[in-house]
């Protein structure tokens, strides 16, 4: 497993790309991406984690602001070049961006769901999931051992 994180250049690999969407909310979000990268262990995928190291929550989220706007491409293009996007959305957050994004490419047929009761917008995003065959699960456990089964065929 090799991971990218926010803003680093992601080099062409030949592993599959994991792009990992969802709540990132500066304390309140759990840290779940750490989590997704200790399942995925040895597994010959790379992970693209927009949770970034050096991140100041001073900045202005304006399209003027250099870092701002550097990070928001990168999850951009990220997304795009992944064969799959986790999503997540814990419960203790809203998520806007998370939701924006989930529209973006509900119907490329790439993304994973995991929403957990209590998610202030389940019922909506269960909804774009059943009309896009987007898959669901419980946890991030049953997420990660089907994209495992996935690469094995």
């Amino acid at each position: 497993m090799i991971q990218f994180k926010a803003p680093e250049l992601v080099p062409t690999v030949s592993s599959p790309k994991i792009f990992l969407a969802g709540s990132i909310e500066e304390g309140v979000a759990e840290q779940w991406q750490d989590h997704v990268v200790q399942l995925f262990g040895n597994t010959d995928v790379t992970l693209l984690n927009p949770r970034r190291d050096a991140w100041d929550p001073s900045w202005i989220q304006s399209i003027e602001n250099i870092e701002f706007k550097k990070q928001v491409e990168w999850e951009l293009n990220g997304m795009d070049m992944a064969d799959y996007i986790i999503f997540y959305f814990d419960p203790n957050t809203k998520s806007p961006v998370t939701l924006l994004e989930l529209g973006l490419h509900a119907k490329e047929g790439k993304c994973l769901m995991i929403c957990p009761q209590g998610f202030w917008r389940k019922g909506n995003v269960d909804i774009v999931c059943e009309r896009n065959a987007i898959p669901t699960f419980e946890s991030l456990e049953t997420c990660v051992d089907y994209v495992k089964s996935m690469l094995q065929k």
